[in-house]
């Protein structure tokens, strides 16, 4: 069943979801060569603790980690470990909040040091995608409606979309329904409803959509060892129209990047 949310409990949610985009944004200095995937998730534990917000992956469904940390090949789920980042790598940082009842889940796929061309395209284009799924979240459509214009976009420029893992509702739990493929048709699947909040998490592989699971019994990678990107944000339907509650600008401003892609969708308040 959906759980449709009150303006409160949005707000709520958009806390919990900001402080995830926080902890985004205190990482993205931190994402370089010789960096393990362990010191970032132990920064983010302290970080989110500091915060007074509990990590909202860690021992969730067993998870032992409060990063989920994808490194090259790896498209989610991927655990931390002490092997070092090196130059031209890419890593996605999957986190979550759970604060003041509520979680937020939130993902970016970084750049470590020098990556090749063809792997920042790769970026580029999930990252488009992405917004291409928001803007279809609206009332009137229907989830498979966010699915298509994913699919079409990515399929579009040459890449596989991962069809296993899927986008979810969230709110008082981490994965409530509906859930919300990457793939799909117009006009198929749930309507979309005032008070809908759900995270939208396009994953996308440079080769192949076909994936597996490593024996460590989270970590899912491409069966062709090319790259995946992952990123994802949490959002709301308010007005009809959907709003962000995460948002990348904390981790642009570390980087010193600088984009109005989230104009669109964000509070004009």
């Amino acid at each position: 069943m959906i759980q449709l949310k009150t303006s409160e409990e949005i707000e709520l949610m958009r806390l919990s979801a900001r402080l995830v985009s926080q902890t985004l944004g205190m990482l993205a200095k931190e994402v370089k060569p010789g960096v393990t995937t362990k010191t970032l998730d132990a920064l983010a534990e302290s970080f989110i603790r500091d915060h007074n917000a509990k990590p909202g992956f860690l021992g969730l469904y067993g998870c032992p980690s409060t990063l989920l940390t994808s490194v090259n090949e790896a498209v989610v789920h991927g655990l931390p470990t002490d092997k070092p980042l090196e130059d031209g790598d890419i890593v996605a940082i999957d986190c979550g909040v759970f604060m003041n009842g509520y979680y937020g889940d939130h993902a970016y796929t970084f750049q470590v040091g020098n990556v090749a061309k063809e792997t920042i395209e790769l970026l580029d284009v999930t990252k488009a995608s992405l917004y291409k799924g928001i803007e279809a979240f609206k009332v009137g459509n229907r989830i498979g409606d966010i699915g298509f214009a994913v699919q079409q976009f990515c399929e579009s420029h040459g890449y596989g979309v991962v069809r296993e893992l899927v986008g979810h509702g969230l709110g008082k739990t981490l994965h409530e329904d509906p859930e919300v493929p990457n793939y799909g048709k117009r006009g198929r699947g749930k309507k979309i409803l005032e008070g809908m909040t759900i995270a939208i998490e396009p994953m996308i592989n440079m080769g192949t959509p076909k994936v597996k699971q490593l024996e460590d019994g989270w970590t899912i990678v491409t069966q062709d060892g090319k790259p995946s990107a992952h990123f994802e944000h949490n959002v709301a339907i308010v007005n009809g129209m959907p709003l962000l509650l995460s948002t990348f600008d904390y981790v642009y401003q570390a980087l010193g990047i600088k984009t109005n892609e989230e104009a669109p969708f964000s509070s004009k308040d």
